[in-house]
Parts: structure tokens; sequence; C-alpha cells
């Protein structure tokens, strides 16, 4: 990276303090194979890469034919598996949102990705609405529900008074922290959910696998949240925790691809082995423990 393309952070994008070290180096393994430094904020908790790609400069490390979300077609077995369980996924999702409203009513899906989301959720009688700044992917979802998908923040009209909003493992792209989660607040309504799901660098497999642990996803992943960062995020934007849902499938997808970055030139049939091994043990270590688990979904309301 060069000094035209990156950014450095002199404060935490979360709570502001000045005061954060660096924690680790990660590699990007899926596209650059460059270190990036991940420092964390002694006040909040909160990790973030810095320095950083600039929003107008981080597309080319999106740009890999294993960047599923941004992709339809399956064009190898792991890719054919993630479709497949992202189905199962999808349908827990749709349910999850019905379950907590009386009326199904407006939904914003920020970071809709390809759509299948909104889709199913427009089946189940929802109005919907999607945010996605990929232009290939947002062209996708379009097709899907038949409606212009939102690309630029300043789009979203504050009085749209959505009953749910949905950010699934997309928080941690956003360069804008503050400004995005208060823009999208101001378009909640006031009885509205806000649920929100990340991966967890405190679970069983983001130990197991350290620096080569999927989760961290450098420099696309800008984000990474433990349960005590989440309670910060919860008191900086004034919000209240409803219930915490676990993601059992991520483990063994995010294990999956956490065994390619460890051992790039073991047979995939291995990787799948010890995928599968370690993504029962981290849910299996997880049982029980609210907010363990290799991804969690924390729903929120307005205080």
């Amino acid at each position: 990276m060069d000094d035209k393309t990156i950014e450095r952070l002199s404060k935490c994008p979360l709570c502001k303090s000045g005061l954060f070290l660096n924690a680790s180096e990660v590699k990007d393994h899926a596209v650059s194979k460059e270190l990036f430094i991940v420092c964390k904020c002694t006040n909040c908790e909160v990790q973030f890469t810095n320095p950083r790609p600039k929003s107008d400069h981080i597309g080319r490390y999106y740009d890999f034919p294993e960047y599923y979300s941004h992709d339809d077609s399956a064009k190898n077995l792991t890719q054919l598996i993630y479709q497949s369980i992202r189905k199962i996924a999808i349908k827990r999702k749709v349910a999850l949102i019905n379950s907590l409203v009386q009326e199904k009513g407006k939904l914003l899906d920020y970071g809709c990705g390809t759509g299948e989301f909104l889709n199913q959720a427009k089946i189940e009688g929802w109005n919907v609405s999607g945010f996605e700044p990929n232009e290939k992917a947002s062209k996708l979802a379009s097709q899907k529900i038949f409606k212009k998908i939102f690309s630029e923040l300043d789009d979203l009209d504050s009085n749209r008074s959505f009953d749910v909003i949905t950010l699934f493992h997309v928080l941690e792209h956003v360069h804008k922290l503050r400004k995005t989660v208060k823009s999208l607040l101001k378009s909640l309504k006031p009885t509205g959910y806000l649920l929100i799901a990340i991966p967890n660098p405190e679970s069983y497999d983001a130990k197991k696998y350290g620096d080569s642990w999927a989760g961290w996803d450098v420099p696309r992943h800008l984000y990474h949240f433990n349960s005590d960062a989440m309670k910060s995020f919860q008191e900086v934007f004034d919000l209240k925790l409803v219930d915490l849902k676990k993601m059992p499938f991520d483990s063994y997808y995010v294990s999956l691809l956490s065994e390619s970055n460890k051992n790039p030139s073991a047979s995939k049939l291995l990787n799948y082995w010890n995928a599968t091994s370690s993504g029962f043990k981290s849910n299996k270590s997880a049982k029980g423990k609210a907010g363990n688990y290799s991804s969690n979904i924390y729903i929120f309301k307005k205080k």
C-alpha cells in the first residue's frame, strides 16, 4: 500500500479514544498477501485495522473468486457448500425477524449482497429494501426483488421508519462506523429492531487458528468486536440489548477457510475433515454461553 491509498486512524473508530495499542499483525490470505496491523482500543476493547485502505481504494481487496457473498454461481465445492448452508441460514434469519414483530412491515438489509435474504423476506410478506455498494451484487439483488438497491448512505431517507434493520456480517466492513450506525438508527422506528451479526475473535476457532483465523479477513474486516466491545457499542449508540443468538453454521465455514489459510498445500479432503472437527468443537465449547459462538447475532432496540 502507498500513502495515497491508505488512512491512519489517530482515534478509536468506535469510542474516539486515542488510547490504543498494536495487538497483532495479520496476513491478507485472500488477495494481496500483505500484512496488516490490528490495533486494540484500551478503552472500549474494539480491535481495528490501522492503517487501512481508504474507502475508495478498498475495492480491489474484494476482487477475488472466493468472495462468495457477491456472487450467485457455484464454481467449486466450497462455494456449493457455502450456498447450500446459506439457504438454510437465510430461512432461519427470516424466521428470527418474523418472531420479533406481530405484524410484518418494512425491512432494510444493510449490505444485502446478492439479495437472497431480502428475496426470502419478501416472499414471506415483508416490504423490503436493500443497501449494497458493490455494483455486481447490487444488480443481482435488484433483479431478485424487482426494486432499486441503495448504494449511498445519503440515499437512505431518515423518515422511512423501518421496523427491522439488519446487518449480517456487514458492520465489520463499514468505513464510517459511527456515521453509518447513527444514520441507520434515524431510519429505525422507535419500536424497531436492529440486528447485527458479527464474527467473534474470542471463539474457540478464533483462538485455535490464531493469525490464520478467517474471521480476521483483513483488510476487508475493519473491526473486530468481542463481547466487551459490543457492550461499548451498545453504550455509544444508546441501545438496549434484547437478545443474543448463535450462528452455529459459521464455525464450520470459518474453520474451513481457516484451514486453507493455515495449510494452503493440504488436500481439500483433509481441510474439510479438520474443519468439520474444529466447527464441532467450537460449537460444543460455546454451548450454553451466550456470545461465545464463532459468530453471533445481537438484537438491539433503542432505549
